[in-house]
């Protein structure tokens, strides 16, 4: 069955409280996906953010976001006033995300609502019990970072690094207020989210969703269990993730998120794995895991490197890995992020987990015979004009060489640069993919003013947001017609 998404994160959602959530507009955008013939709502890690608002950089693989709590149904819920949130600024500019303002405003309401909140409530007592794993080591570390002015891990009090039990026993007691605020904030962005996905599902629209193949250095992850992670007896990472330089990045790209002691997670039969998988099956339909092929062989950065050239590749046994998904979560689809190096012996063992992998065709057109052209495409991916790290594609035409923008004229035979975004949503939408997913902004054509991220860069990143008039009934014509031509529906 040939199927087509969407792709837009939930902060980029219209919203009067400066970000996207999980309300009246998700619920919005759900019955545009639907009139529009759409299969798929893709989006962004649901994770808190942390340095640079990345969702890729967070403070747990497991939590959620309270930024994209919706204020508004916790009105409806008794536990706000609309008053009391319209006290707050939320920024002026509907087509950006201010995160000093969510950083600054968001935790201040929310500890309101958490303050009239019942925690003798069933359905928190049983989501803080089915969350215990992971919960109570977040909560605790969230409220320990707030005592201490937000500090990173490695920065922390040492007692609470070398979990000296005493201490912990105290500060437990001491910020058991702070502590509750946490689990509740996580029921509540559970709730609502569990709502929108029932909603979307009885619609027929399926959410893919994605999952970062790391952790940040800075997360509840490395100091629950250090032991699963390349970093010392301080919390400081050993050893950092990255990519090495290539035409995009002249030094490479240095993450700085702490690698995996994979030795420990293949001696624990990838239990902390096996948990994450788990969870993400009940959040989603579908699965995109990031840096798909770190999982069969890694590049390795000392940390006290300050890029990433002088970095080595590891090979690691990928196969038990996948082997151990599958056997536990044999209905799950998932889709293998498997772009950037990859070797003909990584793309063969790749290929053998029978997982879809990307198509990007704005990768097309640097010249050769790319595998990112349509031509190439086979029916077992995922293809998309761009992702998330991309530029638009109306901003592709203006920051790439002029040869590969003749290239993709000729190749999609348009004789103006106008055309060309048309002609790659249409030629994503043709193919022979079975599955093809268009960045929101590809279909309202717009240019990298509403790039959503710039890899390697801080600042103006995870910012984009569209209007609410943008998705009007012209487009969702449109984009129907497409959908239906290309014989998606």
């Amino acid at each position: 069955m040939r199927k087509c998404g969407i792709l837009l994160s939930i902060s980029s959602l219209p919203s009067d409280y400066g970000i996207g959530t999980l309300g009246k507009s998700a619920y919005e955008f759900v019955d545009f996906l639907k009139k529009s013939g759409q299969y798929y709502w893709q989006i962004l890690p649901l994770n808190p953010v942390s340095f640079g608002n990345s969702p890729y950089q967070s403070f747990s693989a497991f939590a959620f976001n309270p930024y994209y709590i919706d204020l508004d149904i916790l009105v409806d819920e008794d536990l706000l006033k609309k008053e009391e949130i319209l006290q707050f600024d939320w920024g002026d500019d509907p087509c950006r995300v201010d995160y000093s303002l969510m950083y600054k405003n968001r935790p201040e309401i929310l500890r309101i609502a958490a303050s009239r909140f019942d925690t003798q409530n069933r359905r928190y007592l049983n989501f803080c019990k089915d969350n215990k794993f992971w919960l109570d080591d977040y909560s605790l570390f969230m409220a320990v970072k707030e005592e201490n002015g937000m500090r990173p891990l490695s920065s922390l009090p040492a007692n609470f690094i070398k979990k000296d039990k005493d201490f912990l026993n105290r500060i437990k007691s001491e910020l058991k207020g702070k502590i509750e605020y946490h689990r509740i904030v996580q029921f509540l962005f559970y709730r609502q989210w569990i709502n929108l996905k029932k909603y979307a599902n009885y619609n027929g629209v399926h959410i893919i969703g994605d999952m970062p193949i790391y952790v940040s250095a800075d997360s509840s992850d490395i100091w629950s269990e250090p032991e699963l992670f390349t970093v010392d007896r301080y919390m400081k990472p050993v050893y950092v993730a990255g990519c090495p330089p290539d035409a995009f990045s002249r030094h490479g790209q240095l993450w700085g998120n702490p690698l995996y002691n994979w030795t420990k997670h293949k001696e624990s039969r990838y239990a902390w794995w096996l948990k994450r998988i788990n969870q993400a099956q009940e959040l989603f339909d579908v699965l995109r895991i990031d840096h798909f092929r770190g999982f069969y062989s890694y590049y390795r950065i000392e940390a006290t490197e300050k890029t990433a050239e002088n970095g080595s590749w590891v090979n690691n046994d990928g196969e038990a890995l996948i082997e151990a998904i599958t056997e536990r979560f044999p209905r799950l689809q998932i889709i293998a992020e498997d772009l950037g190096f990859i070797t003909d012996e990584i793309r063969r063992r790749m290929s053998a987990s029978g997982f879809p992998g990307m198509k990007i065709l704005q990768f097309g057109f640097g010249g050769g015979d790319s595998e990112h052209l349509p031509h190439n495409f086979t029916r077992n991916s995922v293809v998309y004009t761009g992702t998330h790290d991309n530029p638009t594609t109306t901003g592709w035409q203006t920051i790439s060489p002029a040869e590969s923008v003749a290239y993709a004229m000729d190749y999609f035979n348009v004789n103006f640069s106008g055309k060309l975004t048309s002609a790659f949503v249409r030629s994503a939408l043709a193919s022979v993919c079975d599955t093809a997913i268009i960045p929101m902004q590809d279909y309202l054509r717009q240019d990298n003013r509403s790039r959503i991220n710039t890899p390697s860069t801080i600042g103006d990143n995870w910012i984009y947001r569209i209007k609410r008039e943008n998705l009007d009934d012209n487009l969702t014509e449109k984009i129907f017609r497409l959908t239906k031509l290309y014989n998606r529906i």
